[in-house]
């Protein structure tokens, strides 16, 4: 091969049916929850944010209070609650110090963890400061 020679590139293989299905009932959970936040007042100020340390699902903000959300899709409420585990509050809690670098905001006083829990054909279970960060 000369150096003018490319290989071909590289193809991902395309992800399986039941992940796709499963990606958008989590993007339609995440609409939901923003939903139920702007409906208590809260203004989203971002959904699905990266960094390298994680991602958080929404962060919103309502006067001096900023949350960072959780949002869980499963069959039941109760399935959801028990599907957020200690690996996935390090790895918020990581991305929210990421965001809160990024972002600095003097107006902001308060700081949560919520998780929004989302089922077919229920309400939004909405949980304030769902669990604590060490």
């Amino acid at each position: 091969m000369t150096q003018n020679d490319q290989s071909p590139p590289l193809l991902k293989p395309a992800p399986r049916p039941e992940r796709q299905a499963a990606f958008r009932v989590g993007i339609s959970a995440e609409s939901r929850a923003a939903a139920f936040l702007i409906a208590k007042g809260f203004r989203i100020l971002a959904r699905r944010w990266r960094s390298p340390r994680g991602e958080i699902d929404i962060i919103a903000r309502r006067r001096r209070l900023l949350v960072f959300a959780e949002v869980k899709a499963r069959a039941n409420l109760d399935e959801a609650a028990e599907s957020i585990n200690e690996r996935q509050r390090r790895r918020i809690a990581a991305a929210a110090e990421a965001w809160l670098a990024a972002n600095p905001d003097a107006r902001i006083r308060d700081i949560r963890f919520d998780a929004i829990l989302v089922a077919p054909g229920k309400i939004p279970r909405h949980i304030p400061a769902a669990f604590e960060t060490s």
